[in-house]
């Protein structure tokens, strides 16, 4: 008995190869669904294999030995899954949380369906999360920058300013409200010297108050990465709060998995966020875990940092971007220029 395998997209396709090769009463004895050959594995692409063998020829003379087997029944249903759960349980294995990994596949063009590329895939993924882009606003006079220490909130100021200053854009003031390190305030005065800007160091909420009161012009404000539970922290957003034109943004590296992106969500509450910067894009194979937590609470993106230089690597956010954070594809000045341009 010669035992024959048959690889094919779909069953139908590879029960037609098996009865064409070893004719219409060819007994099925599996069926399964297996990676596929080639470069596709590696992304994810999957076939069907068919197990067969051919019908064997009995002898009138030897009744006795006729085998009991007898072809198994239609398995069309169970091996061939629905065409969006291919991609649902790709996305999901990249790390994509099931709720948007659903919401894709179910928003892929019909012709698509069947076996839709990256390419497709990336392109309905971007119009998703295009509602999690912040619009396309104007700076607010008052930019306020919180979040955990190392998150880049002096980094993520220093590039705002130089794209600001590198538009011909009104110049903005640059604030320390950081009494705890005498580094990140030495750092955002280096910036402000470098860049000709105004520099003030609020170590008080009363100077934060003075500075923002006597301002003509926008201010940039760099906060300590200390929780707001801290006294001396929560007075200066106290100082801050009910102020027309403040706008807070939460700085957040885009690799935190999905308990800790909650946990530093739920320690900042009280800074009264109403924007997410994500940092260190580039640092991280995916910003699922991140990403579907914002999309969970409806908490907007300003903007994505995608490297260490200064001004470029500072992008305003929309739904490729965001995608592309997602599905960890490279996100640089170079490959997102328009991005920029727009920032």
């Amino acid at each position: 008995m010669q035992v024959q395998r048959f690889r094919k997209p779909t069953v139908r396709e590879a029960l037609a190869e098996a009865r064409e090769t070893l004719g219409p009463d060819a007994l099925v004895l599996s069926t399964l669904m297996v990676p596929t050959r080639g470069w596709r594995r590696f992304i994810g692409r999957r076939e069907v294999e068919v197990t067969a063998v051919r019908a064997a020829r009995l002898s009138e003379s030897r009744p006795e030995e006729t085998p009991a087997a007898t072809p198994l029944p239609p398995i069309v249903e169970r091996a061939e899954p629905p065409a969006g759960d291919a991609v649902v349980a790709r996305l999901v294995a990249a790390g994509v949380d099931r709720g948007l990994a659903t919401e894709v596949a179910a928003a892929l063009p019909p012709a698509a369906r069947r076996d839709p590329s990256a390419q497709v895939i990336a392109e309905t993924m971007a119009r998703r999360l295009e509602p999690l882009a912040a619009d396309q606003e104007p700076a607010a006079p008052v930019e306020v920058f919180v979040g955990p220490p190392g998150a880049g909130k002096t980094t993520t100021i220093a590039k705002l300013a130089a794209q600001a200053r590198a538009r011909g854009h009104a110049r903005p003031t640059l604030v320390a409200a950081d009494g705890y390190r005498v580094g990140a305030v030495e750092q955002l005065r280096l910036y402000a010297e470098i860049l000709g800007l105004p520099f003030v160091v609020a170590r008080t909420a009363l100077d934060l108050e003075r500075a923002v009161g006597t301002a003509g012009r926008p201010m940039l404000v760099d906060t300590a990465g200390r929780s707001p539970a801290d006294r001396g922290i929560r007075d200066l957003f106290d100082a801050l709060s009910g102020r027309p034109g403040v706008r807070t943004h939460l700085v957040m590296p885009a690799g935190l998995g999905t308990r800790d992106a909650e946990r530093v969500l739920d320690r900042y509450a009280p800074a009264a966020f109403r924007r997410v910067v994500l940092t260190k894009v580039d640092e991280t194979e995916s910003a699922a875990g991140v990403i579907g937590v914002l999309r969970a609470r409806a908490l907007p993106v300003s903007w994505i940092g995608c490297g260490q230089m200064v001004p470029e690597d500072l992008l305003r956010a929309n739904g490729r971007l965001l995608a592309a954070a997602v599905l960890g594809e490279p996100i640089t000045a170079e490959t997102h220029r328009s991005e920029v341009l727009c920032a």
